[in-house]
C-alpha cells in the first residue's frame, strides 16, 4: 500500500500590513479570491479561519480580486506582516 504523502498547502497570499485601529489586514494575493470564500490565516501563535464578508481594493468595495491584487479585509484576530493566507 503506497504511503500517503501530506500535500503541502499552497498559500493564496500573505499579510502585507495590519491596521489595528480598524482590525483590518492588507493581503497581497498570489491567487484569485472572492467574497464568500473561506480563508485560513496562519502565523506565529495564530491559526484561524474566517469567511470573506467583504473586501476592498484602494478603499473601494470589490466582489473579487485577482492574482497580484492587494486587498483589505476585516479580520477577527490580530495578524502580522508575513502571515500566510490559505483558501479552504
Amino acid at each position: 500500500m503506497p504511503k500517503k504523502v501530506k500535500r503541502e498547502e499552497n498559500p493564496i497570499g500573505e499579510v502585507s500590513n495590519y491596521f489595528d485601529h480598524v482590525k483590518a489586514a492588507a493581503i497581497k494575493l498570489k491567487k484569485p479570491l472572492k467574497v464568500g470564500d473561506t480563508i485560513q490565516i496562519k502565523g506565529g501563535e495564530n491559526d484561524f479561519e474566517q469567511k470573506i464578508e467583504g473586501m476592498q481594493i484602494d478603499h473601494k468595495p470589490v466582489k473579487e480580486a485577482k492574482k497580484g491584487d492587494e486587498i483589505g479585509i476585516i479580520v477577527k484576530q490580530k495578524v502580522r506582516k508575513g502571515y500566510k493566507v490559505f483558501k479552504k
